[in-house]
């Protein structure tokens, strides 16, 4: 390889921004992790089924599958807005990792990595990382935070979701139901 083509290489690197060797000082990185006790495999196979994910993603509004790798994703944005996007699987190590990237053209331009990491009489070691081109840039992101809707803090809660559903079968709330305000106002 001449050192023109080689300086090309390094130049353009084509990874999902989480696995990427370069910085994108226009892209935001999110890292969270939890432990749950449950085994590998078993929440493995619960995140790799999307219909799955809408029970535990609070701003998730719907994922339709369109094959064995690619889903269209919908999520609620600041100020009543939808964004969508397809989401391609890239990588998929049974019991141990899934890693997507969005197609071009997405709304917002998004790549990850789900791990599950065995970690013995505790259970396992679940980590998300998320890397996103904010919506508007800086302002937009500072949007999302008024709005809740930050990916930080959803990927936080959505994690506590999870390990919730996933050790007890149900995902705790202290909202009260419309049944429990009516029989309050009665």
């Amino acid at each position: 390889m001449s050192a023109e083509s080689e300086t090309a290489a390094l130049q353009h690197d084509d990874a999902p921004v989480t696995a990427s060797k370069q910085t994108h000082p226009d892209r935001a990185l999110v890292a969270e992790t939890v432990t749950i006790n449950r085994p590998a495999d078993e929440l493995y196979a619960f995140w790799r089924d999307p219909a799955n994910l809408v029970a535990v993603m609070d701003n998730l509004k719907s994922i339709e599958t369109i094959d064995e790798t690619r889903s269209r994703w919908t999520v609620k944005a600041p100020a009543g807005r939808e964004v969508s996007w397809e989401s391609v699987i890239i990588k998929d190590v049974p019991g141990k990792e899934i890693t997507w990237q969005s197609a071009p053209g997405a709304d917002v331009a998004n790549s990850g990595r789900i791990e599950f990491q065995d970690a013995g009489a505790r259970g396992t070691v679940v980590r998300a990382v998320i890397a996103y081109d904010p919506p508007g840039g800086a302002i937009g992101q500072l949007v999302a935070k008024l709005f809740q809707r930050e990916p930080r803090v959803q990927a936080r809660r959505d994690l506590k979701r999870f390990k919730q559903l996933m050790e007890t079968g149900e995902i705790a709330t202290s909202s009260r139901t419309a049944k429990q305000l009516a029989e309050e106002k009665a």
